[in-house]
């Protein structure tokens, strides 16, 4: 299954994202992704989670580029629209979410990984936007919750990749670790939220939630709107079909 949840000892969840080759996500993916990690947070036997990749390569590369392609602007409000439910489920899961990282972290997968409570990244791990190179917008919410904010408008407008010892330094990832002991770390975290009182952790975390400078769910909605004025223009076409060498129409 692209995405599927994999219980574990220790009242720990882990949903995986497989979808061959690079973990680009169709609308149906990420709305598939959001109603696992709902549901995993209104189950109450589910102290801590973790997000993490079933591919070798990497995390995630972003959305399934044929999908907007293929359906126009009606594509762009759904794909959009479903990118906002995952990122909001990660957002508002009620248990902690810890994010297992390695290989590229682009687009989607900085917009999930930024939602995360905790980034566990391996020494292998970049992170960046690649949407304006691809005539697109959006996850510069969640980039500006793992990067300072004029790191943030750098990797946004340029799509640079940063390591995972740069985000670190920045403070968007919590522990670099080698690739070989990512997942092992990441249920060594996990384990610790889980061991604490859950009815505390849980209101530990609504807290802090509540205090976020930030409404994400607000944020992305506007970046949202933006995305889709810009893809009324020709300008995503024409940066697509130059990256892809295909000609102009």
């Amino acid at each position: 299954m692209p995405v599927r949840t994999e219980r574990t000892r220790d009242h720990i969840a882990e949903v995986v994202l497989d979808v061959p080759p690079v973990n680009a996500l169709t609308s149906r993916d990420f709305r598939d992704l959001a109603r696992q990690i709902t549901d995993l947070g209104e189950d109450p036997s589910v102290r801590a989670v973790i997000l993490r990749s079933g591919n070798d390569r990497g995390f995630a590369a972003g959305v399934d580029v044929g999908e907007l392609t293929a359906g126009g602007p009606r594509a762009v409000v759904e794909v959009t629209r479903a990118c906002a439910d995952a990122y909001g489920a990660v957002y508002d899961c009620a248990a902690p979410v810890v994010a297992a990282v390695h290989g590229f972290c682009l687009a989607t997968g900085v917009g999930l990984a930024g939602n995360a409570d905790i980034v566990i990244a391996a020494d292998d791990a970049t992170f960046g936007l690649p949407e304006v190179d691809a005539g697109g917008l959006g996850t510069a919410t969640q980039l500006a919750r793992l990067v300072p904010e004029k790191k943030a408008r750098w990797l946004a407008y340029s799509g640079t990749r940063v390591d995972a010892d740069a985000v670190h330094r920045w403070g968007g990832v919590d522990r670099v670790v080698p690739r070989g002991q990512l997942l092992e770390e990441a249920r060594r975290v996990a384990a610790t939220l889980a061991a604490k009182s859950p009815v505390v952790l849980r209101r530990a975390r609504a807290s802090l939630q509540a205090i976020d400078p930030a409404d994400a769910r607000r944020s992305f909605r506007r970046e949202m709107g933006l995305v889709f004025e810009l893809n009324l223009t020709p300008a995503p076409d024409e940066a697509r079909a130059a990256l892809s060498g295909r000609p102009r129409r």
